[in-house]
């Protein structure tokens, strides 16, 4: 979780074969999972945000997975924490950040 733009756009380049300008956005997660960095191009530059929570952690897919794909919904239950897998099985999930 030290690393910038830089050197996370570069890991993007390197280790999962994207163009960090090619509109995705990726999301970094610290071992604890309770930080997170998210890089997103917006067409005129990279953006690096970065998320802790207080309490709890992110939920991520998989150890093994290192690319996934998320919906908006379910983009807003990570970034609060919530078990997003588990809320967007359910039919009658209405939750909001």
């Amino acid at each position: 979780m030290r690393k910038g733009a830089d050197g996370l756009s570069a890991i993007v380049q390197q280790a999962l074969g994207h163009k960090p300008c090619a509109g995705s956005a990726f999301v970094f997660r610290n071992r604890a999972g309770n930080r997170l960095k998210l890089l997103l191009w917006d067409g005129n530059g990279v953006w690096l945000c970065q998320r802790r929570l207080h309490r709890g952690g992110f939920v991520w897919p998989s150890a093994g997975d290192t690319v996934f794909h998320v919906t908006g919904a379910q983009w807003h239950w990570l970034v609060a924490g919530v078990d997003w897998q588990r809320l967007s099985a359910a039919p009658a999930a209405h939750w909001q950040p």
